[in-house]
């Protein structure tokens, strides 16, 4: 028996690999597929199931092309009704890989089709617990992330979620491990641990969900105190998932388009089109394309591009360094961009080579920003509100970074902005946005929150 945790840390997301006497299963595919088709090559092996924990969200999975391609059977759990073939499982069904077997246990909560997969050995022995968005290390997925408009309230989900934690996973052996969907990062949960892996004995002793911290009323009200609204493409990401989407190839060779200075331009002053700055944000500040936005390949690319750009019907020009665009492309489709028109052939220095305009950020270290301000000193905190909540700069003005491009009135655009994350890549994304929108004096604080804190002795408030 072979279980492979294929882990992408763009998204904080992990698949499964599973292989017995020449049978496989993939658990949550991504959209590109190579990887799964490797493995099977590799241990010389029939991929015969793809099991869906859930319709997710945050992500494109790749169970209808690897169907296609490979002839498996799709599995989703109860209460899926996905648009294509697929098996709908029974809980409890028992499916054979091999030698091994796997049981589909139903787990509603984070969405009514939650579904858990336990693996068990030749020896029929539990061995792991492949529990999706339902049960991550050290935290439950966050409840209606893809259901809040099918009318299920939020309370109502946490509560069904607190029995299945409770009365289909508590009471498997200790000793099992659990495989979750999500590692920390993830818009799915709250505080996941960084660990991909662990014990359900460590979990039941760790994470608040298993070890009695709170009664079910105190469950839901954890669970749903402060819960942030879902970024808004999660729901077009959960229509492709039940409905079909186009093969990644496809979506590869119609963007994987040079394109000359004139066609980019062109291209640029079309409706819903937008140049989207994927290089390092470091050469991004020095030199850019005026109301491009930037978002670097170098940081959580996929995730930040759903939450900035909102639309997956977009058009997207690229600008990118040489070879990136590969790249960028795929990790675009993995959270449903599908619409990118091409890359600027020659990248930015085509650009800079023209007579047209170039823009610029300015920033400043920790340091420089401590000597610069006083307490009239504009300063923007782009963070996530939990982020925010463990400390923050005094008379610092929050706007967190999904939500800045719709919510700036109270920002003044003649006026002079130090703009700080954590720690320096979605700031340089902020400052882009700002600019796009007229903000002219925007200064990123390289490094963010994590160097002021370290390197200055500026006061910081607590929530």
């Amino acid at each position: 028996m072979k279980v492979e945790q294929i882990y992408t840390s763009c998204l904080s997301q992990g698949a499964y690999f599973i292989e017995s006497n020449g049978e496989a299963a993939v658990i949550d595919p991504l959209r590109e597929i190579s990887d799964y088709l490797k493995l099977a090559e590799d241990t010389n092996s029939k991929i015969k199931y793809v099991f869906e924990t859930h319709f997710h969200a945050d992500f494109i999975s790749g169970h209808l092309t690897l169907a296609n391609k490979t002839g498996a059977k799709i599995v989703y759990g109860p209460q899926a009704d996905p648009n294509f073939e697929s098996i709908i499982a029974q809980d409890n069904q028992v499916f054979k890989v091999g030698a091994v077997t796997i049981t589909a246990i139903h787990t509603p909560g984070h969405t009514l089709e939650s579904t858990s997969y336990v693996l068990k050995d030749e020896n029929g022995k539990e061995h792991c617990i492949f529990t999706g968005d339902t049960l991550f290390l050290g935290d439950v997925g966050i409840p209606d992330v893809a259901q809040r408009y099918m009318g299920v309230s939020k309370e109502e989900l946490a509560g069904i979620l607190y029995e299945s934690v409770n009365n289909r996973i508590k009471p498997l052996p200790d000793d099992i491990l659990v495989y979750p969907g999500h590692g920390a990062g993830s818009a799915c949960g709250k505080n996941m641990m960084k660990e991909t892996v662990d014990t359900l004995e460590n979990q039941k002793k760790i994470n608040y969900a298993l070890n009695g911290s709170f009664s079910k009323e105190g469950f839901v009200k954890e669970l749903t105190d402060n819960l942030p609204e879902p970024p808004t493409y999660f729901p077009s990401n959960v229509k492709l998932n039940k409905e079909g989407y186009l093969d990644f190839d496809k979506v590869l060779d119609r963007g994987l388009t040079p394109l000359d200075l004139k066609k980019f331009i062109f291209l640029s002053s079309q409706e819903n089109t937008i140049i989207l700055d994927v290089r390092n944000q470091n050469i991004f500040k020095n030199g850019f394309i005026p109301g491009s936005i930037f978002i670097g390949l170098n940081g959580g690319f996929a995730p930040w591009v759903g939450a900035v750009l909102k639309d997956i019907n977009i058009k997207i020009l690229l600008v990118c360094e040489e070879g990136q665009a590969k790249e960028a492309i795929m990790r675009l489709s993995r959270v449903g961009f599908d619409n990118c028109l091409g890359y600027l052939d020659g990248g930015f220095n085509t650009w800079q080579n023209s007579s047209n305009p170039i823009d610029t950020i300015d920033s400043t270290s920790a340091k420089e920003f401590e000597n610069s301000i006083n307490d009239t000193t504009n300063i923007l905190d782009v963070r996530q509100v939990g982020e925010r909540n463990n400390g923050y700069l005094k008379n610092s003005e929050h706007i967190p970074l999904a939500i800045i491009d719709s919510d700036n009135n109270s920002l003044n655009k003649s006026s002079k902005y130090y703009i700080h994350c954590a720690g320096g890549y979605r700031s340089m994304i902020a400052c882009s946005i700002l600019k796009k929108n007229g903000f002219d004096n925007t200064i990123d604080v390289e490094g963010g929150f994590g160097s002021i804190s370290n390197n200055t002795s500026l006061e910081i408030l607590q929530n």
